[in-house]
């Protein structure tokens, strides 16, 4: 067994440990939630015992919390993720339909903010004045200390409602019946703003790891070493102060990415587009344990594996580092 498969097999283990104690973890606390679920479910403000009682042993909440937990997980040991109170079908079927807005939304956030992030730093690395870094450096705060809803209605407020020249809400035009390539246009219209949403308050973490590391780099001494010899400034720093400075870029986009997961729910709910955000709002609100805690896996197995890739990722690119 060679040494990459070692790596990733501790790795693999690691991350089912950290999902099993998280998912236990928000087992507990869903179900100490003040609310109940049954209630909810009647619609009435004072439903009968009688109703409240079949109810309860309908999904079997009438049970003791312990023996829930136990059937909960042997059910998600089968892939059974559960069934919904509310929407009165299984849990699966209603997250898979939420699943690729969410991914679509996240990534394309994410990426944008990355690659903006790291040719910002880069840009401003470049500046022989410091005013112009003062001005990018205050923008990014501001950016940075801005609620993500608050920053959606001001881009809806300006782009949709001042310059109509964006949708405000939805994943496609359901008035239009477009198919193909134009259907495909049609969604990367209506992703611009909640993307660059997610993008714009991202940018600030892309851009503040990447300056700083690249002014860590060029106070290394292997660049005062090859400025001596000779080494021209742009190769010195294509070659060697970018390619160091961009592995923490890299290490925090994965951990990023996995996280704007969940920090994608806001935006989902101001733009209405059709993710996991609104879903889990509603679990929230109606108290749908069994729905909640569906989202709640799903969305820890992929910040997992957002971890176990970057991690991957920065072995390969960093030759210091062994796996081992």
């Amino acid at each position: 067994m060679g040494n990459f498969t070692r790596y990733l097999i501790r790795r693999i283990t690691a991350v089912l440990v950290m999902i099993f104690l998280v998912m236990s973890l928000n087992f507990f606390i869903i179900h100490a939630a003040p609310g109940d679920p049954v209630t909810i479910m009647t619609g009435l403000e004072n439903p009968s015992k009688e109703i409240i009682e079949t109810l309860k042993k309908k999904y079997g909440l009438d049970k003791p919390l312990v023996v829930q937990y136990i059937k909960y997980f042997s059910n998600l040991l089968k892939g059974n993720l559960g069934y919904s109170y509310v929407y009165d079908q299984p849990t699966w079927h209603l997250i898979r339909e939420r699943i690729f807005p969410t991914l679509v939304l996240t990534l394309t956030g994410s990426v944008v903010a990355f690659i903006l992030g790291i040719y910002l730093a880069i840009w401003v690395s470049h500046l022989r004045q410091r005013f112009g870094e003062t001005i990018v450096s205050t923008v990014n705060y501001i950016l940075y200390a801005t609620p993500s809803f608050w920053l959606a209605l001001i881009l809806i407020l300006i782009f949709s409602s001042k310059l109509k020249i964006l949708p405000t809400s939805g994943m496609y035009d359901l008035r239009a019946s477009y198919h193909g390539f134009r259907k495909f246009l049609d969604l990367l219209r209506h992703l611009i703003l909640p993307a660059g949403t997610l993008a714009l308050i991202q940018l600030p973490i892309f851009y503040r790891v990447t300056r700083t590391s690249i002014i860590q780099s060029e106070k290394e001494e292997y660049v005062t070493t090859l400025t001596a010899i000779g080494v021209s400034k742009e190769k010195l720093f294509k070659k060697y102060v970018l390619k160091n400075a961009i592995l923490p870029t890299v290490t925090i986009f994965g951990i990023t990415l996995g996280f704007s997961i969940t920090g994608a729910v806001l935006v989902e709910i101001v733009f209405a587009w059709p993710g996991m955000g609104r879903l889990m709002f509603d679990a929230i609100f109606r108290r749908d344990y069994q729905l909640l805690l569906g989202i709640y896996f799903l969305m820890a197995v992929l910040i997992s594996i957002a971890m176990i890739i970057t991690d991957i990722l920065i072995a390969i690119l960093d030759p210091r580092i062994r796996i081992t």
